[in-house]
């Protein structure tokens, strides 16, 4: 078997593991990243979802190397495409106007950037990727320490030993847990374990949020639409999810659940019809590319990336199952997405009574796949390890701190991040979850596992309950994971110390939030906010 041998490996290539690897290569030191999937950057890329932020984040409330990404972006756009003059000049360019964010791009551009940021480093030799390889077995050398990770290359089936003095699990599913029996959690905790209000009465590790595989739709009319069904289609169009409260109908249909009301409502789609602005409509909602922003004619159709309630997979979660069910799980859920497509070109009532688009097409080409659909689930909740301090729902729901602007002010603090407490069903049959929470900062704490000295997260994967995942999950807070858990891991090879030593000596942790700070990492958030700024959603209401 093959040995690789680096400072730190650095296993998984999304969000997290990108901006880790970045913090450590910038520092000096040498990495080995595997990435499962052929893209690297994660839910940016292979998931094909664009970034879910906060309305401060053109201003503050994210890291300088994020913020960097993000005008990298914007700098690709303006180099590259024939954008209208008045958009080129626009600072805050929103190449697909897309609603939900301000930033919607999409994931080639994404790809293109993430290489462009770890091309030296390759070229340096100091940098080794491995695409398309999975972690298969963690070796441990005495209690407390990992000495190699070895993972499969999924092309040819020959195994590496990756060999470091520190490893970042940033993994979209935390998966180096299991495999090293690192504690961990998963699932949602019980009342008794986490003193959280709205925990279960009992812990259910098999109550995940739901996974979903994303897509990217165009629209020209004239099209036929395709002649067969694709397989199972029948069974997910009679589909009705077992959610508590129930479902009002069919997972493929226009009717739903307002997440923050539970009350009833009706979708809108409306391909290159739909107005602009909040809740305008599901074209719209996470569009990629606007057409009109672009001169005339060089897109024909806008593009959609659908990332829609009616694509969540809630049949069973591949946290706690073996590889092969967790193959049929992924499979299933790659089935629903195909039938949502069918439907949408031949069954879903259009406004004018009419039913179907059969102009809808998936853009592979923009996912770079050959089903059509995004190469990776987008994964909502991973695996997440014990640490030496739990975030809780205490510590960052408005409901739980009335009168204070803020969440728990951690005294640990390795970054910021903000978004609403929000859960989709889950595989267990919660419905949503989405509820105010606080600005909040990351304990440094959350990323310290209560025994292994050598193994950081550096994704989803931190001290978080299943109930405070729904704020910590997103694109921005994930980067910062990542850029505080490369940072520490540097800290203690320059200064032969453990996580857990650190975590324990208030001068060391103001150690490491100074190397931070000097990286451009905001440790806290000002005392004045004014919380409906920071809600890009605050004043729109759900179309009924």
């Amino acid at each position: 078997m093959e040995t690789l041998r680096a400072d730190v490996v650095v296993v998984g290539g999304g969000v997290g593991g990108c901006a880790a690897a970045l913090t450590l290569l910038e520092n000096g030191h040498s990495v080995v990243m595997t990435e499962e999937f052929a893209w690297i950057g994660g839910q940016f890329t292979s998931q094909a979802v664009p970034p879910d932020e906060h309305g401060w984040i053109e201003r503050f409330g994210c890291t300088a190397s994020y913020r960097r990404y993000r005008e990298a972006v914007r700098a690709y756009y303006r180099r590259h495409y024939p954008l209208r003059p008045e958009m080129r000049d626009d600072p805050r360019l929103n190449p697909g106007n897309g609603w939900v964010s301000p930033l919607c791009h999409e994931p080639r551009v994404a790809l293109a950037v993430f290489e462009s940021l770890l091309a030296p480093h390759l070229s340096s030799g100091r940098l080794r990727l491995l695409l398309r390889h999975e972690p298969r077995a963690v070796e441990r050398e005495g209690v407390a320490r990992l000495s190699a990770v070895v993972v499969e290359d999924l092309g040819t089936g020959a195994q590496r030993r990756l060999c470091g003095r520190f490893f970042l699990d940033a993994t979209e599913n935390g998966d180096l847990l299991p495999l090293g029996e690192i504690a961990h959690v998963t699932g949602s905790e019980s009342r008794a374990d986490t003193g959280e209000p709205s925990a279960s009465e009992v812990a259910r590790p098999d109550n995940v949020q739901a996974l979903s595989v994303c897509f990217v739709l165009d629209e020209t009319p004239g099209r036929e639409a395709p002649a067969a069904p694709p397989a199972n289609y029948d069974f997910w169009c009679r589909y009705v999810p077992k959610l508590t409260p129930p479902w009002p109908g069919p997972l493929l249909g226009w009717d739903g659940l307002n997440p923050r009301t539970m009350e009833r409502m009706r979708y809108r789609f409306e391909p290159h019809r739909e107005k602009p602005g909040l809740f305008s409509g599901l074209w719209a909602f996470r569009r990629i590319v606007d057409r009109a922003q672009f001169q005339d004619g060089f897109f024909p159709s806008d593009l959609c990336l659908v990332n829609w309630p009616m694509i969540d997979y809630m049949e069973g979660n591949i946290l706690t199952c073996g590889r092969e069910e967790k193959q049929r799980h992924l499979a299933a859920a790659r089935d629903l997405s195909r039938s949502m497509v069918y439907w949408l070109q031949t069954a879903a009532p259009r406004p004018d009574g009419g039913t179907g688009w059969p102009g809808l097409r998936l853009r592979g080409d923009i996912t770079g796949t050959t089903d059509g659909l995004a190469m990776a689930p987008y994964i909502r909740e991973s695996r997440r390890i014990r640490a030496v301090k739990t975030i809780r729902e205490q510590d960052v729901s408005a409901k739980y701190r009335p009168g204070d602007c803020l969440a728990e002010r951690y005294e640990d603090s390795v970054g910021i991040g903000y978004y609403r407490i929000d859960l989709h069903p889950t595989t267990g049959g919660d419905n949503y979850i989405d509820v105010p929470s606080l600005p909040f900062r990351i304990p440094l704490g959350a990323l310290v596992p209560v025994a292994v000295e050598n193994l950081l997260p550096a994704a989803k994967n931190i001290g978080t309950t299943h109930l405070t995942n729904g704020c910590y999950r997103l694109h921005p807070v994930e980067w910062n994971i990542g850029e505080a858990a490369a940072t520490l891991a540097a800290y203690c090879l320059g200064e032969s110390v453990t996580p857990q030593t650190v975590a324990a000596q208030p001068d060391r942790v103001q150690a490491v939030q100074t190397r931070l700070t000097a990286r451009g990492v905001e440790m806290a958030w000002p005392e004045n906010l004014v919380l409906d700024d920071g809600d890009p959603h605050a004043h729109a209401r759900p179309s009924r």
